[in-house]
C-alpha cells in the first residue's frame, strides 16, 4: 500500500493531517530544517507527537534537511542523539554529516535523502542505498519514465511530490536567495528571491514580470500512473501553508488513491473538486507527459513559468488603500492567540480598507499579505470585519504593513473543519530535551606521501569553452577545470582540438544536475574519456561518485558536493575522493574551522568565480532573454 505523507508546519496542520486520512507526516524542530521561518515543534510538542502517531498506527518523519557548519557539530550531534531516544520512523537529511555520525553513533536511525540531496538518478540511488539510506526523496525535476527506471533498476523506497509549490532552480542547487540577500535555502533561510517582481531589457524596450515564479505542481491526475510505476509515498509540499490547505489537499489525494482502481476516471475528477478551494498559484504537471528529453528541455519553462501572473498564492483582494487603528479588545484577542515567535510589529494589529479585488473576505477566512517592495509576506485569519455606512468594508491585518501592499486570499471559512487533537491537552510528562553531550573526536586521515600529488599548491583555472582553454594560459594555471557540457563533451570525446595542456593537467567538472535519462549517456562517455587517459574528475553529484567508483581515477567532490563540515568530508573521504573543492557559500571562519589539523593540502578555494545562482534544467523561452 503505498503511503500519503502529509506537511505538519504545526499543530493545527498535524491535527488536518491526520484528520484527513494520511498515513505519515513530516515536520521540523526549531533547528536543522529547511523551514525556519514556519512555526515547527518544540521538544515537548514533538515527542508527544512521536508517541500519539505511533499510537495511531501512523509515522512521523523529521526534517534535518540543511548543511551544517563546522561550529555547528557538537550541536547537530547532540540533536541526533535526542532523535535516537525519541524514536522518529525516519530522518529527512542532505548534509553527508548526519549519515556518517548516523553510521558510527546512531544506526538505529532510519535516514531518507531529502529532495535537496539532488537524488534524481539509480546512480545515485545505489550509491545511497550501500550507505545505508532507507528511502530516497527523488528531485522534483523528474518525469514518469524516469521515476519507472530507477524503481526497475534499484527496488529503492522512493518518495514522490505530488502536490505544492516549486522551486526554479533544480533540487539543492539553488545560490539565488545567498547571493541575493545572504540568506542561504541550503541553511534553511531561503528569501524566495525567485516569487519577486523583475524587469527585464527584451528587444523594444523593457518588461516586468515574475520571471523566475513557477505555477505550483498538480499531480493527482497521475496519481495511478505513479503507483503503477512503484512509487512508494506521495508527498505533499506545504509546511509553510495553512491547516485549511493542509487538510483540503489531503483529502483529495486520499480519495484518489483509495478509489482510482474501481473508478479512474471518477475519482480523480472528484479529487479535482476537492482541490476547488486550493487557492494557490496556476498548477502545472511539470516534467510529466513530455515525449522526450529534449522536448522537455525546450518547453517546461512554458508550461511552468507566466511572468505575467500574481507573485501571491491565492485569489487576489485588491491592495491596502486605507488603515487605521483597531478596536483594542480586538487586538488583545488576536495577540493572545499568536506564537510567541511571532515578530512584535505583526502584534500591531490594524483595520485596512482592501480596493481592486473581486471577493470580500469575510471572519474565519485567511489571507496573505505582500508588501509592495517584495520585501516581506505573512498569513492572517481574518477575526473582523466592519461594514460602513457607504458600504465599505475595513478587515484586520497584522501590523507592519501599508498603503500599496497587496492581500491575497488563501482560503475561505467555509473550507476549514475542526479536527480532532493529536496532542494531547497536557504534554507535562513529555520532557525529553537535547543533552549535554560531547561530540567524539573525528579521527580525519592525514594526507600521505604523494597520495595528493595530482591536486598541486597553485592557481587552478576552470573555463566553459575550449577557446577558453587557451585564453586563461596567460595565467600559468597549474592545473586546468574543463566544465563538461554540450561543447566540451563533443571536443574531448571526438579530439577535435589540441589543448596547450597534458591530459595529466586537466581535470573534467561534471554538471551537477544528473538525471536518470542521462546517466547511461554520461557512463559511457566517461568510460571512453578514462579510456583515453583523462584521470582527473570533478564530481558535483552523487551520482558520478558510483560511475567513478573502481576506474582508478582521482575524484575531486566539487563546490555542489557540500563540504560545510569535516563530518561531511570525512564520508566523502570514505566514497574515494581525494580532494575538495569549497561550496560557494562557504565563509572564512568556516572554512577554517572545517579544514584545520592535517587537511589543508586537500582543499581548493575558489576566489575568482560566476556561480550559476541557479540551475535549470529546462531553457528559457528567447523571449524571456535579458
Amino acid at each position: 500500500m503505498v503511503e500519503l505523507l502529509a506537511p505538519a508546519g504545526n499543530i493545527e496542520s498535524l491535527d488536518a493531517a491526520i484528520g484527513e486520512g494520511a498515513d505519515a507526516v513530516y515536520l521540523g524542530l526549531k533547528s536543522f530544517n529547511a523551514r525556519m521561518r514556519t512555526s515547527n515543534f518544540a521538544w515537548n510538542q514533538f515527542e508527544a507527537a512521536v508517541e500519539s502517531l505511533h499510537k495511531k498506527q501512523k509515522k512521523v518523519y523529521v526534517t534535518v534537511n540543511t548543511v551544517c557548519e563546522e561550529r555547528e557539530t557538537e550541536r547537530l550531534y547532540r540533536f541526533l542523539s535526542y532523535l535516537n531516544e525519541v524514536g522518529p520512523d525516519g530522518l529527512i537529511v542532505q548534509d553527508y554529516a548526519i549519515m556518517r555520525m548516523a553510521q558510527e553513533f546512531f544506526p538505529n536511525l532510519e535516514l531518507h535523502a531529502s529532495t535537496q540531496m539532488n537524488v534524481e538518478s539509480a546512480s545515485a540511488v545505489k550509491l545511497l542505498q550501500g550507505c545505508g539510506v532507507k528511502r530516497m526523496v527523488l528531485a522534483r525535476e523528474l518525469g514518469l519514465e524516469e521515476i519507472k527506471k530507477i524503481k526497475t533498476e534499484t527496488g529503492a523506497d522512493l518518495e514522490v511530490f505530488v502536490h505544492g509549490a516549486l522551486c526554479v532552480s533544480e533540487s539543492g542547487l539553488c545560490l539565488f536567495s545567498s547571493f541575493l540577500g545572504g540568506k542561504s535555502a541550503n541553511r534553511g533561510m531561503c528569501t524566495q528571491a525567485c516569487r519577486r517582481f523583475y524587469t527585464a531589457e527584451v528587444p523594444g524596450g523593457v518588461r516586468q514580470g515574475y520571471y523566475f515564479s513557477p505555477c505550483d505542481l498538480e499531480l493527482i491526475e497521475k496519481i495511478p500512473d505513479l503507483i503503477e510505476a512503484g512509487v512508494d509515498s506521495f508527498k505533499i509540499e506545504g509546511r509553510m501553508k495553512s491547516a485549511e490547505y493542509v487538510g483540503s489537499v489531503v483529502s483529495a489525494y486520499r480519495y484518489v488513491i483509495d478509489h482510482y482502481k474501481e473508478d479512474k476516471k471518477g475519482a480523480i475528477a472528484a479529487g479535482k473538486r476537492m482541490l476547488a478551494s486550493d487557492f494557490a498559484r496556476s498548477k502545472t504537471s511539470y516534467w510529466y507527459g513530455f515525449k522526450s528529453l529534449e522536448d522537455g528541455v525546450n518547453n517546461a519553462a512554458s508550461a511552468i513559468l507566466n511572468p505575467d501572473q500574481a507573485g501571491g498564492t491565492g485569489i487576489y483582494l485588491g491592495k491596502i488603500s486605507a488603515t487605521k487603528g483597531a478596536p483594542k479588545e480586538l487586538v488583545d484577542a488576536i495577540v493572545e492567540n499568536m506564537n510567541d515567535d511571532v515578530p512584535p510589529e505583526q502584534k500591531h494589529i490594524q483595520m485596512a480598507l482592501l480596493k481592486g479585488g473581486s471577493y470580500d473576505p469575510d471572519p474565519g477566512d485567511s489571507i496573505r499579505l505582500h508588501k509592495k517592495d517584495d520585501t516581506g509576506r505573512v498569513s492572517h485569519k481574518v477575526h473582523s470585519v466592519e461594514v460602513q455606512d457607504n458600504g465599505e468594508r475595513w478587515i484586520d491585518i497584522p501590523g507592519g504593513f501599508s498603503i500599496g501592499d497587496e492581500v491575497y486570499l488563501l482560503q475561505i471559512k467555509a473550507g476549514s473543519k475542526r479536527y480532532n487533537r493529536v496532542l494531547p491537552n497536557d504534554l507535562g510528562r513529555y520532557r525529553k530535551q537535547p543533552k549535554d553531550e560531547r561530540l567524539p573526536v573525528l579521527d580525519v586521515t592525514p594526507v600521505q606521501g604523494k597520495e595528493l600529488a595530482y591536486f598541486p599548491e597553485g592557481i587552478y583555472a576552470q573555463v566553459s569553452s575550449i577557446q577558453d582553454v587557451f585564453a586563461v594560459q596567460g595565467l600559468k594555471p597549474v592545473r586546468i577545470i574543463i566544465e563538461y557540457n554540450s561543447e566540451t563533451a563533443y571536443d574531448l570525446l571526438n579530439h577535435k582540438t589540441v589543448l596547450p595542456f597534458s591530459k595529466k593537467q586537466i581535470y573534467i567538472s561534471l554538471d551537477p544536475f544528473c538525471s536518470a535519462a542521462q546517466e547511461d549517456k554520461l557512463k559511457e562517455e566517461l568510460d571512453r574519456l578514462i579510456a583515453d587517459g583523462y584521470l582527473n574528475f570533478v564530481a558535483n553529484n552523487i551520482a558520478h561518485l558510483q560511475m567513478l567508483k573502481g576506474t582508478k581515477t582521482n575524484i575531486i567532490a566539487g563546490p555542489y558536493l557540500y563540504t560545510f563540515n569535516r563530518w561531511a568530508v570525512s564520508w566523502l573521504e570514505n566514497q574515494d575522493v581525494g580532494a575538495f573543492i569549497m561550496p560557494y557559500e562557504n565563509s572564512r571562519r568556516n572554512l577554517e574551522a572545517t579544514w584545520e589539523q592535517n587537511v589543508r593540502a586537500r582543499v581548493l578555494v575558489p576566489v575568482f568565480a560566476y556561480p550559476a545562482l541557479f540551475r535549470m534544467r529546462f531553457k528559457l523561452p528567447s523571449d524571456y532573454d535579458f
